[in-house]
C-alpha cells in the first residue's frame, strides 16, 4: 500500500510540471507568408524604329585628282587653297609659258620659210610649162621640116630631147610643190599642238568642288597626274561616311535608307545610305556601306563619325530588352497572373534601343515582370508591382 501510494504521490506531482511545460510551448502561427513583390509593366503597343549603329571616316563621295595635262613646265603661280571652294573652269595654277613662246616663234619663222618655198615652187612650175611650151612648138616645127628633108635626123634628135627635158623639169617643179605644200601641212600641226599646249599653261577645275588637298609650290615643275596630283578637289563638296558593318547586317542594308550621323564637333546630320557594297572581306568579315551626306562646308574629310541607320519601322507590343529571357529553347517572358508566375515563350519582331516587339506569345494589357531572372520560377506565388510606363521606358 504505502509502495504504491508512493508511485502515486510522484505521477500526482508530476503532471503539474507536464502541464506547465505545454503551457509554455509556443502555439503555431497562423498568420499567413508574405509574398514577394515583382515590379511589373503592362505590356502596351508602341511605334519601333529599329536601327543599325555603324562607325567610320568621312571621304569624298567622288575625288578629282587635278594636274597638267603637259609636264616638265615649272609652277608660275597658284590661285587657291586647300578649303576653297571653285567653280568649273577656274583658273588654279599657271605654268611658266616660255619655252612653248620660243617653239611658238620657231614655228613661225618655219612657216614663213615654207611659204616663201612654195611661192618659189610655182614659180619654178610657170617657167617650167614655158619651155615645155617652147619645146612642144620647136619639135613640131621640126618634124614637119624633117619630113620635107629640110631638117637633119641629128637636130631633130637634138629638139627631141629638149622637149622631154623640158617636161621632166615640169614634172619635177610640180613634185617640188607638193613637197612643199606637205611641209606646210607638217608645220600647222606642229603649230596647233604648240598652241594646244600654250592653252594648257593654265590648270583649271575641271568641276565645281571644294579643294581638299594642294600639292603644287611654285617654282616646282609641274608633274603628271598620274605621278603627283596638284590638287586634289572634292567634286560638287559632296562627302559621306565610309563604315564598316559585319556581313550579318549587311542583308539588312539597302540603298535608300535614312540614317542619323553624330560627327564630334560638328553635331548630327542626317544622310541616306548611297551604296551597299557587293563584297565582304573575307578576313575581316566586313562589308563597307557608304552613306551621303550631301555638300556641308563643316566636314572635313578624315574625321570620325558614328551613327545609326533605319532599317526596319513598324508598330507593335512592347516589352522592355530586361523582361525577355533568352534560353536554348528560345526568348521568352514571365507573366504574372492571379499573382502566379507564368514562363511563356514569345516571338520577337522589332527591336530599338531598349525594346523589344512581341509579336506572339502575350497581348495588350499583359502583366509581365520587368525584369525576368533566374530567382524567380514557374509557379511562385508573388505580389505585382504595376511601375509606370516612363519608369518601365527608363525615363
Amino acid at each position: 500500500m504505502l509502495a504504491g501510494a508512493g508511485a502515486f504521490t510522484y505521477k500526482a506531482g508530476l503532471l503539474p510540471s507536464l502541464a506547465a511545460e505545454k503551457k509554455t510551448q509556443p502555439a503555431p502561427d497562423a498568420t499567413p507568408k508574405l509574398q514577394a513583390s515583382v515590379s511589373v509593366i503592362r505590356v502596351a503597343p508602341h511605334a519601333f524604329v529599329e536601327t543599325l549603329a555603324l562607325s567610320g571616316s568621312l571621304i569624298p563621295r567622288e575625288e578629282i585628282l587635278i594636274g597638267p595635262e603637259i609636264e616638265s613646265l615649272r609652277v608660275l603661280d597658284v590661285l587657291v587653297e586647300e578649303g576653297a571652294a571653285v567653280k568649273r573652269g577656274q583658273v588654279l595654277a599657271r605654268l611658266v609659258p616660255d619655252t612653248l613662246d620660243a617653239q611658238l616663234a620657231q614655228n613661225e619663222a618655219a612657216l614663213a620659210r615654207n611659204a616663201a618655198a612654195t611661192a618659189q615652187a610655182r614659180s619654178t612650175i610657170s617657167e617650167a610649162e614655158a619651155r615645155l611650151k617652147e619645146a612642144q612648138n620647136a619639135i613640131a616645127r621640126a618634124r614637119t621640116l624633117k619630113e620635107s628633108g629640110h631638117v637633119s635626123e641629128a637636130v631633130f634628135d637634138q629638139r627631141e630631147s629638149l622637149f622631154k627635158l623640158a617636161e621632166a623639169q615640169l614634172f619635177a617643179a610640180r613634185d617640188g610643190l607638193k613637197a612643199s605644200e606637205a611641209d606646210r601641212a607638217s608645220i600647222e600641226a606642229q603649230r596647233r599642238e604648240l598652241l594646244w599646249r600654250r592653252s594648257k599653261t593654265e590648270v583649271t577645275a575641271p568641276a565645281d568642288g571644294v579643294i581638299s588637298h594642294r600639292r603644287a609650290r611654285i617654282g616646282a615643275s609641274a608633274a603628271l597626274v598620274s605621278q603627283e596630283p596638284m590638287f586634289r578637289m572634292v567634286a560638287n563638296g559632296q562627302i559621306e561616311l565610309d563604315a564598316e558593318v559585319p556581313q550579318a547586317h549587311l542583308v539588312r542594308l539597302a540603298p535608300g535608307q535614312k540614317a542619323r550621323i553624330a560627327i564630334p564637333g560638328n553635331g548630327e546630320v542626317d544622310g541616306t545610305v548611297r551604296l551597299v557594297s557587293p563584297a565582304v572581306d573575307p578576313t575581316t568579315r566586313l562589308g563597307r556601306v557608304r552613306i551621303l551626306l550631301g555638300n556641308d562646308p563643316n566636314l572635313r574629310v578624315g574625321t570620325f563619325a558614328r551613327g545609326e541607320v533605319v532599317i526596319a519601322h513598324g508598330s507593335g507590343l512592347a516589352v522592355p530588352r530586361s523582361a525577355v529571357l533568352f534560353s536554348k529553347s528560345g526568348p521568352s517572358v514571365q507573366v504574372v497572373e492571379n499573382e502566379i508566375i507564368e514562363t511563356r515563350p514569345v516571338t520577337l519582331g522589332l527591336a530599338e534601343a531598349d525594346k523589344l516587339e512581341i509579336r506572339s506569345g502575350v497581348t495588350e494589357g499583359t502583366l509581365v515582370v520587368a525584369k525576368s531572372g533566374t530567382f524567380l520560377r514557374h509557379g511562385d506565388r508573388v505580389r505585382p508591382v504595376v511601375l509606370p510606363r516612363a519608369i518601365a521606358d527608363g525615363r
